[in-house]
Parts: C-alpha cells; sequence; structure tokens
C-alpha cells in the first residue's frame, strides 16, 4: 500500500506538468498560426524601387510583391493566387523575388520564411505584408484599401 501511494503522488504532478506544457505549446501554435496569415500594417518609411527587385516598374495603382525561394513548396500556389488577382485588376502589377540567391533582399525586407507578400501603393510604399500563405479574400480586402486610398483626386 506504501508503494501504491508513492507511485501516486510521482506520477500525478509530472501527469499534471506534462498537461499544463502540452496546453501551453497548443496555444503558442495557434496563436502564430493565427497571427501568420493575417495582414498587418506598414508604417510607410521606404519606398520600394523595382530596379533592386529587378524589374523595370512597379504597378500603376500597385504591386503584389511576392518573396520566395526555390524550395517553397507553397510559392507557386500563392503565385498563382496572386497573379490571379493582379489579372483581375487593372494598374496592378504582380512582381515575385526568389530569394535563394539574394540574401541581400531578404535581409533588407526582413523576410523570415517564405512566403511573404507585400502590397505596395502606386509610389512603392509598403502597404500591407503577409507572412505565410495569405488568404485570397484578404488579400482582396487589402488590394481594395490600398487602391482606393491611392486613387487620384
Amino acid at each position: 500500500m506504501v508503494a501504491v501511494s508513492w507511485v501516486i503522488v510521482t506520477v500525478v504532478p509530472a501527469v499534471l506538468v506534462l498537461a499544463a506544457l502540452l496546453v501551453v505549446t497548443v496555444s503558442v501554435g495557434l496563436f502564430l498560426r493565427w497571427k501568420q496569415n493575417r495582414p498587418r500594417r506598414q508604417n510607410p518609411d521606404e519606398i520600394v524601387e523595382p530596379q533592386r527587385l529587378g524589374a523595370q516598374h512597379l504597378g500603376e495603382r500597385a504591386t503584389l510583391l511576392q518573396f520566395s525561394t526555390e524550395m517553397c513548396a507553397r510559392c507557386p500556389g500563392v503565385h498563382r493566387v496572386l497573379g490571379s488577382i493582379a489579372d483581375a485588376h487593372d494598374g496592378v502589377l504582380h512582381l515575385d523575388v526568389d530569394l535563394t540567391h539574394r540574401p541581400d533582399i531578404a535581409k533588407h525586407f526582413h523576410v523570415l520564411q517564405t512566403p511573404t507578400t507585400l502590397i505596395l501603393d502606386r509610389d512603392g510604399i509598403v502597404q500591407t505584408r503577409f507572412g505565410g500563405t495569405p488568404n485570397r479574400h484578404a488579400i482582396e480586402l487589402e488590394l481594395t484599401r490600398v487602391t482606393a486610398a491611392s486613387a487620384p483626386i
């Protein structure tokens, strides 16, 4: 009987600690997943120069700037979605920059994961940033906001 009570005394706290760790881990994972696909408004500090990215020009109304790498499994799907969104809107251009051999650009734009998508207004100012695979509806809403805000008066 003494041996049984000793096992209960040592096992119960261990199970409680493991359960608490599991709850914390799942909570942090869900929070990071929720935050990943959300648009983040940017401080309009910098104007993106298309020549630095290997492009001739930016979109007349907005630019969907995608950062990807050769080994990114989700990047081709995001490329197709952003390309179709750009094709459906006049004056919107989709640029896909491969960061595999351009770590200077990744460092400059603080890209820690691919795909990363930036929405630029017609002046090349970063308005919105998406880390990970963006939701098509969220991209459409942000693009509408950016193009409406930068429309000529």
